[in-house]
């Protein structure tokens, strides 16, 4: 059955049109990821307000004969050489209002945006045996990659032997030759230029078959994309494992969401090809969660994700005491088919 909506584009987001978006998301991530914790409001008006790093976001919503939402779908178009052919789609529409045309109808119009916009792809990310997935595949998206999620929770004893034990005196001998380091926001100037290349090791991590490009990192890169996080209200932590000779060979980031709710969010964790194979992964994410054990005792669990086939990253947390809680897959659309939508 077809529903009357109408569709509006969003070029100035008000704190109604926030407060309606976080409406639709709350009623489809409570169907569709029961026990995932829901972003504030607040959260929800800074993503949608505030600057984003080497992209810019078009947005619409759609909303019943009454005015009610019913769905929105958010696009972000990457401008980055290297990332200029993709975008990227977040699509939500309220469980009672679905399969009567609503997300077909935001989806067109997000793919005709694309196509102005002269985009390769489009991605998007569903959840693992939800209603997304056949959506996906009605429309012509294949899937291309498949996300184990997993948990640590710092506020158990279990797992957390390697985290506690992995203290200084230990990994002194273990990893002679290098030393810990840390900071929070933007990087020292000292270390800029340093950890730049290390986020270049983030160019050969696993995608699967996403067309997802590569994005070439300086130093004025990195200082912009932690203004951007601090922007929105959030804060990044960063533990890094820096080499006798100034070489950084290794970093992991943590996101702690504005309020600092419960779960924190695991960024980026690399290791410099040049230094892998000799434990840093381990040691520099140990660190971290002794830093945010001490530094910050309100959270009590850290979710990140592993591409299925990064066998290496997964043992790693493994290791830690994550253990995965449930799955989502990555879909990527042919823009240059000529299958219209």
């Amino acid at each position: 059955m077809s529903e009357q909506v109408h569709l509006t584009p969003l070029h100035r987001i008000s704190v109604t049109h926030a407060a309606a978006w976080h409406q639709v998301l709350a009623a489809s991530m409570t169907h569709d990821l029961p026990g995932v914790p829901l972003p504030g409001p607040g959260k929800i008006h800074a993503q949608l307000t505030k600057p984003t790093l080497d992209s810019h976001r078009l947005t619409w919503m759609a909303t019943d004969p009454g005015g009610s939402p019913v769905g929105v779908a958010g696009l972000r178009l990457f401008t980055s050489p290297g990332r200029d052919h993709l975008a990227e789609l977040e699509l939500h529409v309220e469980p009672e209002h679905r399969r009567r045309g609503t997300g077909s109808r935001l989806l067109s119009t997000v793919v005709a945006a694309c196509r102005t916009e002269k985009r390769r792809s489009l991605v998007v990310e569903v959840p693992g045996d939800s209603p997304g997935e056949a959506f996906c595949e009605r429309w012509g998206f294949r899937r291309a990659l498949t996300l184990d999620h997993l948990i640590l929770r710092l506020d158990r004893t279990d797992g957390a032997t390697i985290a506690e034990t992995n203290d200084a005196e230990t990994n002194d001998a273990e990893h002679l030759g290098y030393r810990l380091t840390g900071w929070t926001g933007t990087v020292p100037n000292e270390l800029a230029d340093a950890f730049a290349t290390a986020k270049n090791a983030m160019n050969d991590m696993p995608v699967g078959d996403l067309d997802y490009g590569s994005v070439d990192w300086d130093a004025e890169r990195v200082r912009t994309m932690a203004q951007v996080i601090a922007h929105r209200g959030d804060t990044l932590l960063t533990v890094a494992a820096v080499h006798d000779d100034g070489t950084m060979a290794g970093y992991t980031e943590i996101l702690l969401p504005q309020g600092t709710p419960p779960r924190a969010q695991q960024y980026d964790t690399a290791v410099v090809p040049a230094h892998r194979g000799r434990g840093l992964g381990l040691w520099i994410k140990a660190a971290m969660v002794r830093r945010l054990r001490a530094e910050h005792p309100q959270v009590v669990e850290i979710e990140t994700d592993n591409a299925e086939d990064n066998s290496h990253m997964l043992a790693v947390n493994l290791a830690l005491g994550f253990r995965s809680y449930r799955r989502t897959h990555e879909f990527q659309l042919d823009l240059t088919a000529t299958r219209p939508i």
